[in-house]
């Protein structure tokens, strides 16, 4: 059995302070997480739409990471013993991001369907997490012929915000198995419910959103998971390996009292 990690998504909630941007990741570390994971863009890349007119181009410019950020948030990573993980956009991103000695990259459910990004991506990192959100089958299966087996992990996403219950689609984790050996899950349900279920089902990466106050600007805090619910993912995972020990198919020795002085105590030998 794998180990699950947990992956932390301090995404852009940091609004671009880098001090609240530390703050988050100790608390990520300090409650299980294994993996702290940012968003990596530049807003003069970004084309005109929507966003130009409700106010969401002046938020990404301000969310924005530096390369002196990156930096420091790498260091601080480090120091806190987990690793960095950052989404990636742009291609042109990938050049400057494999110089910081991060081991994976993550490619957002925006861009499944970049396979230059995803080709590029998998000559500069040893593991390429692929979030399959808003995608079809065909997109997904062409992933396979870009990334070798042993770099793809496939995380299972619904992109929705927040996501329902009932259209979580946990099922999908089985059929993603069928094209890798190892799948993820990136949840965006208001909880760890999903979480839960999807370590359950098989998967060893677990995303999802993170904060340490839902009151912070930005959408993405509102519906993140606090510091207490991490660590109940944590404690969650560790009892989970520990039920999975495969102890044989007879009785264990923390049974032994049961077996000599408890049998046929109300009747007869059968």
């Amino acid at each position: 059995m794998n180990k699950v990690k947990l992956i932390a998504e301090v995404g852009w909630n940091h609004m671009g302070n880098m001090d609240l941007g530390r703050k988050m990741i100790e608390a990520a570390a300090e409650n299980g997480a294994d993996i702290v994971k940012f968003q990596t863009w530049s807003e003069k890349k970004l084309k005109p739409g929507p966003w130009d007119q409700d106010g969401r181009r002046e938020i990404y410019y301000q969310a924005q990471l530096s390369e002196k950020d990156h930096i420091f948030l790498k260091k601080t990573c480090d120091e806190n013993n987990v690793e960095m993980l950052t989404s990636v956009f742009n291609v042109d991103d990938l050049d400057y991001l494999s110089t910081l000695g991060m081991d994976m990259i993550k490619i957002p459910s925006h861009e499944v369907h970049n396979i230059n990004l995803i080709s590029k991506a998998s000559k500069l990192f040893n593991i390429i997490l692929i979030s399959t959100g808003a995608s079809n089958w065909f997109e997904v299966t062409k992933i396979l012929k870009k990334v070798s087996a042993e770099k793809l992990i496939l995380m299972h996403c619904v992109s929705a915000y927040p996501c329902r219950p009932e259209n979580i689609n946990l099922p999908k984790i089985q059929k993603l198995f069928k094209l890798t050996k190892c799948v993820g899950y990136s949840g965006h349900y208001f909880g760890i419910d999903d979480a839960l279920a999807a370590i359950c089902m098989g998967a060893t990466y677990i995303e999802k959103h993170f904060t340490i106050d839902r009151s912070l600007p930005g959408r993405d805090n509102r519906f993140a998971i606090l510091p207490k619910e991490l660590q109940k993912m944590a404690e969650f995972r560790a009892n989970y390996e520990f039920m999975n020990l495969d102890r044989g198919i007879d009785l264990q020795e923390c049974e032994m009292d049961v077996y000599k002085k408890y049998r046929g105590r109300w009747s007869s030998d059968g």
